[in-house]
């Protein structure tokens, strides 16, 4: 047997490895948007085939009514929040700056509230330097608003690069949702598994996409809404910056918007602010914390059950590797780890199947 053919496949593989990660090198840069528009074009997938239906399967004009509403209830909405949230997160530095707003003295309250019992146990863990803890827990929160204000000033000075990717985004959402199906049919048919698995990888990914978007971060930003809502009410300064940290918190299982509002209304308690923290109590559990359990099983279903701990981990993972992308992109490793590994038993029974030698022909 020749070894030339065997020469120029291995070539071949080799090639096609290296532009394969120099065309992924290309698109770091932008990965971000590269992302998001697949997303969106999965989430979006059925709207683009009701519309293919309506306009008689002239998929330009689908594609471009598909995408005008995701720009009016996705792109526009998310644009206003991120602006009024950059000029929130300033003013409160500001105030902590200016010594109107002091955490450190809303700190104070709630220790000096503590029973002498409590005092006497942070006493045998080294926590009884109680303003020490002041003194770190200000640092920590002006520290804190210095990072968020020189994020918001580098969003405001890399504004070219954000209009670039925006625009990358929407022009590929547009191919995407056009052409989304015959790329999907495309892709399936250069992938070397069987039709059983590349159906069950495919049914799974597109799944926990739909799932992770319209489930958990959904959830998390009708959480975070309702606590904005009643911070507003109760007159609580910075209520979207807190609705928005309360939306990322509920992202995460295990912990929640809880770590927010809890707090605060422990302050309210011990500041004989009773109604306010009854309130906020009251609200928090029975409204805020009803929300997970009764819309996450309409939205996302029974399709997709990943462990909370696999969630938690895989979301923290995410974050610490690719940022904000990472809600998403965390979970989605995880799933698709779960669903190489769920086909791993089958992988092998077909081995053992081709390798069997055939049964003699009578």
């Amino acid at each position: 047997m020749s070894i030339r053919p065997i020469l120029q496949f291995r070539t071949f593989l080799l090639l096609l490895t290296a532009v394969s990660a120099a065309f992924l090198w290309i698109l770091l840069p932008f990965y971000g948007a590269v992302f998001w528009s697949a997303v969106l074009a999965i989430l979006f997938a059925p709207v683009q085939r009701k519309l293919l239906a309506r306009t008689r399967g002239r998929r330009s004009l689908s594609a471009l009514i598909s995408l005008l509403i995701i720009v009016l209830i996705v792109i526009i909405p998310v644009i206003l929040i991120s602006i009024s949230l950059v000029q929130q997160i300033a003013t409160l530095y500001d105030l902590m700056n200016s010594g109107q707003l002091n955490p450190g003295a809303y700190l104070q309250k709630i220790l000096n509230a503590l029973p002498p019992s409590a005092h006497e146990l942070a006493a045998r863990f080294g926590l009884d330097n109680f303003a020490s803890l002041q003194e770190r827990f200000s640092q920590f929160a002006v520290q804190g608003g210095q990072f968020l204000t020189k994020q918001a000033v580098n969003v405001g000075q890399n504004t070219f690069q954000f209009l670039v990717s925006m625009g990358i985004m929407l022009y590929m959402l547009f191919f995407l949702l056009r052409d989304g199906v015959e790329l999907g049919r495309h892709c399936r048919q250069l992938i070397p598994l069987s039709e059983d698995q590349k159906t069950h990888l495919f049914r799974k990914f597109t799944t926990v996409v739909r799932a992770t978007v319209k489930g958990n971060i959904a959830v998390a930003a009708t959480q975070g809404a309702l606590g904005g809502v009643i911070f507003w009410f109760l007159d609580i300064q910075g209520a979207l910056f807190w609705g928005v940290l309360m939306a990322l918190l509920s992202l995460l299982p295990a912990v929640g918007a809880s770590l927010i509002w809890a707090p605060v209304a422990v302050y309210f308690f011990v500041s004989g602010n009773y109604f306010e923290g009854i309130v906020l109590t009251a609200f928090g559990i029975f409204v805020i914390g009803l929300v997970d359990n009764l819309l996450r099983p309409l939205l996302v279903g029974k399709d997709t059950k990943i462990p909370d701990y696999i969630i938690l981990i895989s979301t923290l993972g995410g974050l610490s590797i690719f940022g904000l992308n990472g809600f998403v992109i965390g979970p989605l490793i995880a799933a698709m780890f779960i669903a190489c590994w769920d086909l791993f038993p089958s992988a092998i029974r077909a081995r053992e199947e081709a390798d069997e030698p055939p049964a003699n022909q009578p």
